[in-house]
Parts: C-alpha cells; sequence; structure tokens
C-alpha cells in the first residue's frame, strides 16, 4: 500500500509530462502534414521543373561521376 504514495505521484508526473510534450509538438507544427511526406516520396523529380542553373549542375555531376567510373575501371584491368 505504501508503494502507491510513490506510485501515484510519479504517473502525475509522467501524465504531466506527456500532455506538455503534446501541446509542444502541436505549437511547434509536428503534425502540420502528416501525409505529405509519405506521398513526396513516390514522386520523382522531374528535370524541367528544375533551374537551368541546377539542371546543369546535375549534369556536370553526373559526367564527373562517370568519368571517375571510367577511370576506376579502366585502371582494374590488365
Amino acid at each position: 500500500m505504501t508503494i502507491l504514495y510513490l506510485l501515484i505521484p510519479l504517473s502525475l508526473i509522467l501524465l504531466g509530462l506527456a500532455v506538455w510534450a503534446f501541446f509542444w509538438a502541436v505549437k511547434h507544427d509536428q503534425f502540420d502534414d502528416l501525409e505529405g511526406p509519405a506521398h513526396r516520396i513516390l514522386f520523382d523529380e522531374d528535370e524541367n521543373d528544375l533551374a537551368p542553373e541546377e539542371r546543369q549542375r546535375r549534369q556536370q555531376a553526373r559526367d564527373k561521376k562517370s568519368a571517375a567510373r571510367k577511370s576506376h575501371d579502366d585502371s582494374e584491368q590488365p
């Protein structure tokens, strides 16, 4: 019975922390859009939607990657 004198206040403190965490999450927009990120992963980025500078940067990155892969493949051949 004496353990209840400890457990009841601890459970009330835990409940208070849970309520505080919930209101903090709501205040900081943690529940703003629950489905958007889940659906966003299904869509590919269309190259036409990108700015010309971003398209050029990605093309240069692809060119560097393919050149590095080609030089790596050439060095492995006996």
